[in-house]
């Protein structure tokens, strides 16, 4: 018998990414009802989907996860204050929200405390939590380092590795990113407090991923492969009820309500 996570553990450490920029109103619709039915921890969107996805996932145990000054984290400080506030009064319950990477390269860190600071109290004041996205293919090590030490400052929820949009021009003049890294997580867990958790984003795209992460004291991913991740985890046997949104190979699904 597998004495590994359960097949519903792993699906409470998805967030699942409805980002895209050309995702239509029916793509995020069927987005949605796939994150209920596959009881993710939250369905991931952007802030005009907020009240569409507080409706379809009310009675659920999925969260409404919006981003704020996604993907480059250059708006104003107000503006990404608002941006939270607004989002968590149509029914968010977590907010990912990016740092100013200008800031952070430029080593004000004056700024990207009180910026950090104003939202995450946003966050708290109105009951909701707070994922801080780094972007680390723009970083260096001590950048993130710092950031960790900040975060746990501001006692922050999570941290976060990137927004999945984070390219970076390559020798060939082609963009790239490489997303979370396991190097990263590593260190990211080990410079983070105990109270603040880590969330892997941008290239967790397999079972076998995510146990990796989870290996190094992940939490939480941000995936758009959640179906296959799932249904390797019943595949393999892990144990639990199966979520309705999940078939195996012999057609197995979970009870009403799973």
């Amino acid at each position: 018998m597998n004495e590994g996570p359960s097949v519903l553990d792993i699906a409470k450490m998805i967030d699942h990414s409805l980002l895209h920029p050309t995702m239509t109103d029916a793509e995020v619709r069927e987005g949605l009802k796939l994150s209920r039915d596959c009881r993710c921890a939250t369905a991931c969107i952007k802030p005009y989907h907020v009240p569409m996805a507080s409706e379809l996932l009310a009675g659920s145990d999925v969260g409404v996860c919006a981003v704020a000054g996604f993907p480059h984290g250059n708006s104003h400080t107000r503006i990404k204050v608002l941006e939270t506030e607004l989002a968590i009064d149509e029914g968010a319950t977590e907010i990912d929200t990016v740092v100013n990477n200008g800031k952070v390269l430029g080593g004000d860190w004056d700024y990207v405390r009180s910026e950090l600071r104003a939202i995450n109290e946003a966050c708290v004041g109105k009951g909701a939590i707070l994922k801080v996205i780094f972007e680390n293919d723009f970083l260096r090590e001590e950048q993130i380092v710092r950031l960790c030490e900040i975060c746990t400052e501001l006692q922050v929820a999570f941290v976060k590795t990137s927004t999945g949009y984070g390219f970076v021009k390559q020798a060939s003049g082609q963009y790239a990113y490489q997303g979370a890294t396991l190097g990263h997580l590593k260190l990211m867990r080990e410079r983070s407090g105990s109270n603040v958790q880590v969330k892997a984003a941008g290239g967790v795209r397999t079972l076998d991923d995510t146990l990796k992460v989870r290996e190094l004291g992940v939490t939480r991913i941000g995936a758009t492969a959640t179906v296959a991740i799932l249904q390797e985890a019943v595949k393999r046997g892990f144990p639990g009820p199966v979520p309705v949104g999940v078939k195996s190979a012999d057609g197995r699904s979970g009870p009403s309500g799973y």
